[in-house]
């Protein structure tokens, strides 16, 4: 399962945006960001004074960029799921965050299961979460309507799990998915619309990257 190890901080500052990667962290002074806004790198600070005019192919590509980073794919992962995006009906752009949206790593995070995504993608790698009863350890699995994510029984009785339940807040779940805070479990209401998509991204211009 490739994935990226390197400062994850120097991924939002590349942006020019918090992407929100270390969870809480980011919403606190100790974020990085907060610190040094400007671009990583020896030239990072003096080069926001002296760029000039973004080309339209350098707008597309950091939007592809930041979409990656967001969600936390490699290029090839990325690649498949605009390809699959491209082949739906419907628009392009708008497939593909919902493909995005119903990864199972997105769902956990979504729920509030995870401060972040890369944190849930950690819970369901190490088999603490279940889909529909059963164990998986697949972060990229797509839900589905009426799908049912928990928590494994051996895995709730840990601490983090545990501080969990007293926690988690039900008010942020997004429309299309209910979360009983009770049993730490949620369920996929339907899948989401574009409209639901809370990120700040451009799809179009990822399309118009890949249709250069």
């Amino acid at each position: 399962m490739a994935k990226y190890t390197g400062p994850v901080c120097k991924l939002c500052r590349r942006e020019g945006e918090k992407l929100f990667l270390k969870g809480s962290r980011c919403l606190t002074p100790k974020c990085s960001f907060e610190r040094r806004s400007y671009p990583p790198g020896q030239h990072g600070r003096e080069g926001q004074f002296r760029r000039g005019r973004a080309s339209d192919y350098l707008l597309q590509l950091r939007e592809k960029q930041k979409a990656r980073r967001i969600y936390g794919l490699m290029e090839h992962q990325f690649s498949i799921y605009f390809n699959r995006a491209e082949r739906r009906s419907g628009l392009t752009g708008s497939n593909l965050l919902i493909l995005l949206e119903s990864r199972l790593d997105n769902v956990v995070y979504r729920l509030g299961m995870a401060a972040s995504r890369p944190q849930a993608r950690q819970l369901v790698a190490h088999g603490h979460i279940m889909l529909n009863g059963r164990k998986t350890n697949i972060p990229s699995a797509l839900v589905s309507e009426g799908d049912l994510i928990s928590i494994r029984p051996e895995s709730s009785r840990r601490t983090y799990f545990k501080d969990l339940r007293q926690n988690i807040d039900d008010r942020q779940v997004p429309r299309w998915l209910s979360l009983d805070t009770g049993s730490l479990s949620g369920k996929i209401l339907s899948l989401p619309v574009r409209e639901d998509i809370d990120v700040s991204l451009n799809e179009q211009l990822i399309v118009e990257y890949y249709s250069r």
